[in-house]
């Protein structure tokens, strides 16, 4: 069983960087669907309307995943269930193909293109961004979507197979969907925010970590990267996204954070790193480190699938 967990996310992820998300019929865009149909039926404007509405959401999924996964009666089954799990759940390709474009966008001087362009990646308002402004946002987006895309489903799936590829997905949509800050989520999109804390807690730390191994990989130092990830991350308002953009930060020898508009709501995100602010040339390198941290994250997941699991004991007949 570890080894078709283990050859289907690896090929899974090879399926990524190969062929990118499914241009149409995208299962993630499905589950937004499903999110958005069950939304009409469960809100109300208080936590706990907002935790029924996650469950409601996740269970059936996870339900269907497990069912899946238990009626594959041979390894190559699994595998390839696992490795379809996988591709669909993952987003490194496309992440930084949109980073990719954005660099090309700036390197021309198109600066409204990339207003444009990097409203794929964030949420923020880019209207009033400078060509910089354009790279610090899309600098930070590459480092944080790298954890909740690739990392994060990849440890979770090399624990929990396909329950926990689409489980995670599950906890992540409907965090990008309901656990942001508005009147209208303020109080029913809580319990999907704190349980998408909750499931990034250790990838998100995970993603730091080869951050920092992999600085030289930039023209960076791993003592730097520690450095800020130490020093800066516990600053940054999300638990998750401050280690991971901190870590980033050092490696590339970079200076994230600052003001940020979300739609006339301006939030000073305290500054992490030394450094200057990333710059169009900044770009590449940040795509190439979310591309290295990406490739060493399926490795460890590849590993940890393939370990020994304490909880799984082996029958023996009795004598």
């Amino acid at each position: 069983m570890s080894r078709s967990l283990a050859a289907g996310l690896a090929l899974g992820f090879v399926l990524d960087r190969a062929l990118g998300d499914p241009a149409r019929f995208h299962p993630v865009a499905g589950l937004g669907r499903w999110a958005a149909a069950v939304e009409r039926h469960t809100y109300r404007d208080h936590r706990g309307a907002g935790a029924l509405h996650h469950v409601a959401v996740t269970a059936p999924l996870v339900g269907a995943a497990v069912l899946a996964e238990r009626g594959c009666r041979r390894p190559w089954q699994r595998t390839l269930l696992t490795a379809a799990a996988t591709w669909a759940v993952v987003g490194g390709r496309s992440l930084v193909r949109e980073g990719s474009i954005i660099a090309e966008q700036l390197g021309r001087d198109d600066l409204p293109a990339a207003r444009v362009q990097v409203t794929h990646l964030v949420g923020r308002d880019p209207s009033r961004l400078d060509a910089d402004g354009v790279a610090r946002a899309a600098t930070e987006s590459l480092a944080e979507n790298t954890s909740d895309a690739v990392v994060a489903p990849l440890l979770w799936g090399a624990v929990l197979g396909v329950p926990g590829l689409v489980g995670y997905r599950a906890v992540n949509t409907l965090d990008a969907m309901v656990g942001h800050r508005s009147a209208r989520y303020e109080r029913f999109g809580w319990a999907s925010a704190r349980i998408d804390d909750v499931a990034n807690l250790v990838p998100s730390r995970v993603s730091a970590a080869l951050a920092v191994g992999l600085a030289p990989h930039v023209g960076g130092r791993p003592v730097d990267a520690l450095h800020a990830w130490v020093r800066d991350a516990r600053h940054h308002p999300s638990p998750n996204a401050g280690p991971v953009e901190a870590a980033f930060a050092g490696a590339m020898g970079v200076t994230l954070g600052g003001i940020n508009d979300y739609g006339g709501r301006l939030e000073h995100r305290a500054e992490m790193g030394d450094g200057p602010t990333p710059t169009v040339t900044d770009l590449p390198r940040a795509t190439r480190l979310a591309t290295a941290v990406a490739w060493a994250a399926a490795a460890l997941s590849v590993g940890l699938a393939l370990a020994p699991r304490p909880w799984r004991h082996r029958r023996h007949p009795r004598p």
